[in-house]
């Protein structure tokens, strides 16, 4: 099964918090990182299989323009089928901190 990654930076917490929220609510994905950029930007990223990471990112992507008065989002990107160096290099991984909530396709492809 082919999985993706999707990020979406904001400006300002309570609308990373709106998106992280909606994007896990909207799509079978797993949130892999949440970070703190400069200037007030934060960004989060989740992994999942291709079509929840789209239907997850539209969901965010709605949640963060919707914030009023709240904070933007400043950009947004999807990749599908990332490389593994891609993985290893970029903070896009899925890590014991999210193995929890990792789906059960994702949990066989990480066993070794």
């Amino acid at each position: 099964m082919p999985f993706a990654v999707g990020v979406i930076e904001t400006q300002g917490f309570p609308a990373v918090l709106a998106v992280a929220d909606a994007m896990v609510k909207a799509g079978r994905v797993t949130l892999v990182k949440y970070e703190r950029a400069e200037s007030g930007r934060q960004f989060v990223a989740i992994r999942g299989p291709v079509s929840e990471v789209k239907r997850a990112m539209e969901a965010g992507l709605e949640a963060g323009n919707n914030m009023p008065n709240e904070g933007t989002v400043t950009t947004h990107y999807v990749v599908p089928n990332p490389p593994e160096n891609l993985e290893v290099v970029l903070p896009i991984y899925f890590s014991e901190e999210s193995e929890d909530f990792w789906l059960d396709e994702m949990r066989v492809l990480m066993q070794p």
